[in-house]
């Protein structure tokens, strides 16, 4: 596995280091003043963003994020597909309960759902009771969430509320390589320059994969 992150910088956030001046620093500025939390939506996530955030590593520290990609396929009166993105900063509002307030309310009413969530860490355990709750509630709604880490697994109420998602019906898995490479192409913007540039993946996703493949089928056993 891989060793424990250093806390990263400002750049590897996503934001300007202060070395930046201009209009890199005034949108630094901008984010600080934004409360801690606001949902931040959007069709493509910048590389960046990708490149530290959705990194399947075992700790994950500086990871206070997160990112949740989503693709949304109606089946109704008229067919359709959504997708985009949520972001948050692990505060009052999670990716997952914004997802439910404020993207899934504008597709079709009564229409079947067929959701995919690519999401950076499996939810925490108030979001895994909402996911519960939506499936219950809505019974045209089919869900999965792909994960690329697992959330404080080791903690017995986080391991029961994963065991409660899928008795609602949830489907969670862990992001294998191709996954991520998905959410490359159909989730990231271009970086500068780079338009054609393909996935690469980093030295130890195979095995960070199977790591938590197999902790996630232990507590779902």
């Amino acid at each position: 596995m891989a060793e424990k992150q250093e806390e990263p910088s400002n750049a590897q956030n996503g934001e300007p280091d202060n070395a930046e001046e201009g209009e890199g620093k005034k949108k630094k500025v901008k984010r600080e003043d934004l409360p801690p939390f606001e949902i931040v939506t959007g069709e493509r996530l910048p590389a960046i963003f990708f490149k530290f955030q959705f990194r399947n590593v075992e700790y994950s520290s500086g990871r206070n994020k997160t990112f949740l990609c989503y693709v949304v396929e109606t089946q109704g009166k008229e067919a359709a597909t959504s997708r985009g993105y949520l972001e948050d900063e692990h505060a009052a509002a999670h990716a997952e309960m914004a997802f439910f307030n404020s993207i899934l309310p504008k597709c079709q009413a009564g229409a079947r759902h067929d959701v995919t969530w690519y999401v950076s860490s499996s939810p925490c355990v108030t979001c895994a009771q909402r996911i519960c709750e939506a499936l219950r509630k809505d019974k045209g709604l089919r869900l999965t969430i792909m994960v690329g880490r697992l959330f404080m697994w080791e903690e017995p109420e986080m391991q029961a509320a994963l065991r409660g998602m899928k008795e609602a019906g949830c489907k969670l898995r862990i992001m294998k390589p191709q996954d991520f490479e998905y959410v490359w192409k159909n989730f990231v913007e271009p970086e500068e320059g780079e338009e054609a540039k393909s996935f690469v993946p980093w030295e130890d996703i195979q095995e960070n994969f199977q790591y938590y493949e197999e902790k996630l089928a232990e507590i779902l056993h």
